[in-house]
């Protein structure tokens, strides 16, 4: 029964330079979507303090199940559209199970 643990996603994006605040706004409306999408039990996007083009975002979803459908959702196909000039590398995402 692994796929109803609670999974979580980290990413990490690189902002071109001058796509700091382009991307900072993407990041944002795809956090306010998914946050009401069914499984999500929180979407956070963090900023770099000492380097403001390096984003995190920190996703806690239900299953395996809403981390897929998340994942083929409109919205996210829309953002990944968006992503690709405004970023200086291909984003790093991570799925993570709970071990405690």
């Amino acid at each position: 029964m692994a796929h109803t643990n609670p999974v979580h996603v980290v990413a990490h994006l690189q902002a071109q330079p001058a796509q700091i605040e382009a991307l900072a706004a993407v990041l944002k409306e795809l956090a306010h979507g998914s946050r009401g999408e069914a499984g999500n039990h929180g979407f956070q996007v963090h900023q770099n303090a000492t380097d403001p083009a390096h984003f995190v975002t920190v996703e806690h979803w239900a299953d395996t199940a809403a981390v897929d459908a998340h994942m083929q959702s409109a919205q996210v196909g829309a953002v990944l559209a968006k992503l690709g000039p405004l970023l200086a590398a291909p984003p790093a995402i991570v799925r993570y199970a709970n071990v405690v």
